[in-house]
């Protein structure tokens, strides 16, 4: 029971997240200040950490067994498994996640925002999808 307690509340810290998210890209990648889109990209981030942790939590709930335990592993996994559509997309999400810890240029994060805007969050609002569509309650074998 506690498992499926703990699968619940990670969904549901990753669909308020990517509230957030969407409402910080309302206005679209191009109206956002400089500040603005550092939060908007910090709040990618978080996501994407929320995202991938979720993905997990639904295969092992499923019965799969993942090693290693890494974003890069569990999203190739959850694309094999149909739980992600486009898995390049997020690929490319870690990487651009990965730069962002190490450049700070204008230039990437405007990048980073247009992907963002563009790719990114159709891609977590497909997993937000693919979970909310999933009985978080259920054991394994209902």
């Amino acid at each position: 029971m506690r498992a499926n307690t703990c699968r619940k509340e990670r969904f549901q810290r990753f669909e308020s997240g990517l509230d957030l998210l969407r409402s910080a890209l309302a206005r679209g990648p191009a109206a956002l200040t400089p500040l603005e889109k550092e939060g908007a990209i910090r709040r990618f981030e978080y996501c994407l950490d929320l995202a991938w942790k979720a993905a997990q939590e639904y295969l092992e709930h499923s019965g799969l067994r993942i090693a290693p335990v890494t974003p890069r592993e569990v999203i190739r996994q959850a694309a094999a498994a149909g739980v992600l559509t486009h898995s390049q997309v997020w690929i490319d999400m870690l990487d651009h996640r990965n730069l962002l810890g190490h450049n700070y240029d204008g230039v990437v994060l405007s990048e980073v925002a247009e992907a963002l805007a563009a790719r990114y969050l159709p891609a977590m609002e497909q997993l937000r999808a693919f979970l909310a569509g999933t009985n978080l309650e259920a054991d394994p074998g209902e």
